[in-house]
């Protein structure tokens, strides 16, 4: 079978790992401190992380998909519907102490893991990458999507409690590729001529470099470096997953971000967005 052009599915172990690890870790005042995730404490990202793992595996291993939802017409219905289906669930595992927490979360991990890794990844996955703009995706690219999920949450609870561990080219990488899949769709109502190019670096050797390419009426993301650049952004690891994550406003990213050439044609990124927000 050829490469996916993003793989994680072998990532989901070691990551769960690390989270189980973390978790174990805390200080009972450490559950409760509050994290980027708005109004979230570590504990109910943790519980977050956990309702991921049920849903998954109850939607692929049993083909269940619990209550349906409201009649979504719009990218905005969902959205609601999701923010509505994880506040219940936060709000309904209050009860749950950290010590069951952890125990749930190292049990579903695994059968989370191995679901994952049954999907053909060149198959229509269950559900699109709606803010890649997609209404039909293939399961690696669901898969990657489900990756950052598990991902950008923890480090949530690192940043919270100020512990390191998946700031890695291992780990990091394929997040911030799998979150540059969104740039197209971000620059779908910008204008520009024909051939116009837009450089995006992510700093360190941690990060990586994607190029965008204006067509006549679409925008090309790749990783081969054109001939001319009309427009560099430079972005820090840490500004770029909380950027496209909602954990920093635009303001306060383009504060962090260095904008060399046409800035009017690079600034759309700070629009991006790789979650449902």
């Amino acid at each position: 079978m050829m490469q996916v052009p993003i793989p994680t599915v072998h990532l989901f172990p070691r990551l769960d790992a690390k989270l189980i690890e973390l978790l174990r870790s805390l200080s009972p005042e450490d559950w409760s401190r509050p994290t980027v995730a708005k109004f979230w404490t570590v504990k109910d990202v943790a519980t977050h992380l956990l309702d991921g793992n049920i849903r998954m595996i109850s939607m692929v291993r049993d083909n269940y998909f619990g209550e349906p939802s409201d009649k979504i017409d719009s990218y905005r219905d969902l959205v609601n519907f999701l923010n509505q289906l994880n506040a219940d669930w936060v709000k309904a595992t209050k009860r749950m102490s950290p010590s069951v927490l952890i125990e749930l979360l190292e049990v579903t991990g695994k059968e989370y893991a191995e679901c994952i890794a049954r999907l053909d990844p060149y198959q229509p996955a269950i559900f699109s990458v709606a803010w890649a703009g997609e209404e039909q995706s293939l399961n690696w690219f669901h898969i990657a999507r489900e990756y950052t999920e598990k991902w950008h949450h923890q480090q949530q609870i690192r940043d919270a409690v100020k512990k390191p561990g998946i700031m890695t080219k291992e780990f990091y990488y394929p997040l911030i590729d799998t979150f540059m899949q969104a740039l197209p769709h971000t620059y779908r109502n910008i204008k520009a001529n024909g051939g116009k190019v837009v450089e995006v670096i992510v700093s360190s050797e941690i990060g990586g470099i994607w190029y965008l390419t204006a067509t006549d009426n679409s925008w090309l993301l790749t990783k081969i470096r054109p001939a001319d650049v009309d427009a560099t952004v430079t972005i820090d690891p840490d500004t770029a997953w909380k950027l496209f994550t909602k954990a920093v406003t635009s303001d306060e990213a383009e504060k962090r971000v260095i904008f060399q050439g046409d800035k009017s044609l690079g600034k759309p990124i700070l629009t991006m967005l790789s979650v449902m927000a």
